[in-house]
């Protein structure tokens, strides 16, 4: 089961490869550190800062609508149990 965390990462990634970005463009696009995205990616850190997002977002000139309109957010589980 995917969590929120890793439902982000992917649609970075997925983002990333469409508009072929490395990692560190995608850093100096969005104005924060490459090491910031780095452990943003990193599996073993389980939470991801929205103010990342939005800045990581903005370095790719799409709203964060746009970011999460996506399916990988759709078919996440209810984090209530």
């Amino acid at each position: 089961m995917m969590t929120v965390k890793e439902a982000v990462v992917t649609r970075f990634q997925e983002i990333m490869k469409e508009k072929n970005i490395k990692t560190n463009e995608l850093a100096n696009r969005a104005g924060v550190t490459p090491s910031s995205v780095y452990s943003m990616l990193d599996p073993r850190r389980k939470e991801v800062s929205v103010n990342l997002v939005k800045k990581l977002c903005d370095g790719l000139e799409m709203t964060m609508g746009e970011f999460f309109s996506a399916k990988v957010f759709d078919d996440l589980e209810q984090e209530i149990q």
